[in-house]
């Protein structure tokens, strides 16, 4: 024989009984009495009847009936198997149940409220929060200052981390340990929004004195001239897509990691290097680059911020991402799952 198992919720209801065997009945028992007993609506009646000790104001306030508060209040009775009011000269008089059941009922009905309320509005000026933001090394340079300077006058004790996209970014999206990606990132799967910011396209930079191109960087001069290559960056395989294409083979002289010290370079060599449009125009206005169309087609991409919907609602993750579209993006654009 299994051994019985008994619950008591302390209220004077009957007991729940189970067993191995039964357990699933009883519960699905269990859960339709509790839903029975937590009907808000009969529950702000009990309160409000509580507070007026009238049927009428009672009714007044509920904007209902009389008849329909006496027929609930009828139900009210028979589901805790007591009065609960008495009519006297004073009015609807509680019973000693009713008196200790008023205390739980305005608890439940505050959680309740609670329950349901606005989520708390971010303040940004008052909020001591971190973000994270996944994003590329040239974000680092095109998006990140810009970024940065309207957090510190807007969110003073907000503090801004920068981490790298790679093969984690989605697991820590879902996690929460990043708050945001921002870039090129077409291998996000499912439960991620996303909010398309501007269009890339590619150029190419060289040295605006460069001894051998001058205001058009031709095909055949792209074969010949030196190379820098990034090996970074998340577009860089459409690059190499298009230049399989054309069967252009770049002669590289140098090959970088990320973006860092590409202009210096540029400006001081016969060099070239072919990136994405941003980034470039960024370069090229920083240290006096000449800015090119690329001499062939290279497919272009969106970049686009990334967030997971656990934080959609969240008021502060909200603020941030009106915060990086206002700055980046283009106005009325809806973000898709």
């Amino acid at each position: 024989m299994s051994p019985a198992f008994r619950f008591n919720d302390r209220s004077g209801l009957p007991f729940v009984q189970c067993n191995a065997d039964n357990v699933y009945i009883d519960i699905d028992n269990a859960a339709a009495m509790i839903n029975d007993m937590l009907d808000l609506k009969l529950l702000h009646l009990f309160q409000v009847l509580y507070d007026t000790r009238s049927v009428t104001r009672t009714a007044e306030q509920l904007g209902q009936s009389q008849p329909t508060i006496s027929i609930a209040l009828g139900r009210l009775r028979e589901r805790l198997g007591d009065p609960m009011f008495v009519r006297t000269p004073n009015g609807m008089t509680p019973t000693p149940r009713a008196e200790a059941l008023i205390g739980p009922c305005r608890e439940i009905l505050e959680s309740m409220r609670r329950f349901v309320a606005s989520e708390p509005r971010f303040d940004p000026g008052s909020a001591q929060r971190r973000f994270r933001i996944c994003m590329t090394d040239a974000s680092h340079i095109t998006l990140l200052p810009r970024l940065l300077a309207h957090v510190r006058a807007q969110a003073p004790g907000v503090r801004l981390e920068a981490a790298r996209i790679d093969g984690n970014t989605e697991r820590s999206l879902e996690s929460g340990e990043v708050d945001l990606a921002i870039g090129y990132v077409p291998w996000l799967g499912s439960g991620i929004y996303q909010q398309q910011l501007y269009e890339q396209d590619w150029v190419c930079l060289a040295n605006a004195k460069h001894p051998r191109i001058r205001t058009k960087l031709g095909a055949r001069q792209y074969r010949d001239e030196g190379h820098v290559l990034i090996a970074a960056g998340t577009g860089a395989q459409l690059l190499d897509q298009a230049l399989a294409r054309e069967r252009v083979e770049r002669r590289i002289v140098l090959e970088l990691p990320g973006f860092l010290g590409l202009g210096p370079i540029i400006q001081t060599t016969d060099l070239i290097a072919t990136v994405p449009r941003h980034i470039g125009s960024t370069l090229a206005q920083a240290n006096q680059l000449a800015l090119h169309v690329c001499p062939f087609e290279v497919t272009g991409f969106a970049v686009r911020q990334h967030w997971h919907a656990r934080y959609h609602q969240e008021a502060g993750h909200r603020w941030l991402r009106e915060t990086v579209s206002q700055l980046f993006g283009r106005s009325g654009r809806r973000a898709a799952p």
